[in-house]
């Protein structure tokens, strides 16, 4: 599995931070609590043993994770890209609906794509329908609820 990964330079540092603190706090903690649940004895029927080594799995695949999609990220920054006014992967790109309800979204990469921050995946209909088109343009999205329309109201590159 050697795709590149295409990631913002915000998504970057933020699963760098992550990675760091991971391994430089989360890591000794679960080891800390694996050390002192070990001490009181029976590990057979110890909850806080178990419990601190099914942390630690998810510490480990978690750290895992984050280097691989590090090591594959093709860092974009929509910034340096000439772009000539199309919507590309990093855009932030304000939409309005066929309600005439406005929203902003970014493009981002799946590893980074989180919907409550109004980051979508670049993989996402939406996103997709969105590439290459430019402010005062129109799309139609086949949404699971049906066809969704909507109108671009702007395209900026943060």
């Amino acid at each position: 599995m050697s795709d590149k990964i295409p990631m913002t330079v915000v998504g970057a540092q933020r699963l760098r931070e992550e990675l760091q603190r991971l391994k430089s706090q989360d890591r000794p903690a679960v080891i800390e609590a694996i050390a002192e649940a070990r001490a009181k004895g029976d590990l057979s029927e110890n909850a806080e043993y178990d419990a601190a080594k099914e942390q630690q799995a998810f510490i480990e695949g978690r750290i895992r994770e984050i280097e691989d999609f590090l090591a594959r990220a093709q860092i974009i920054d929509p910034r340096s890209l000439n772009t000539d006014g199309r919507i590309v992967f990093g855009a932030t790109v304000e939409l309005e609906d066929s309600d005439g309800k406005a929203i902003t979204y970014q493009i981002v990469g799946d590893a980074e794509a989180d919907i409550k921050e109004n980051k979508i995946s670049i993989s996402s209909p939406l996103a997709r329908a969105l590439i290459g088109k430019h402010e005062g343009d129109s799309v139609e999205v086949n949404a699971p609820g049906g066809i969704r329309e909507y109108s671009i109201l702007g395209v900026r590159y943060l």
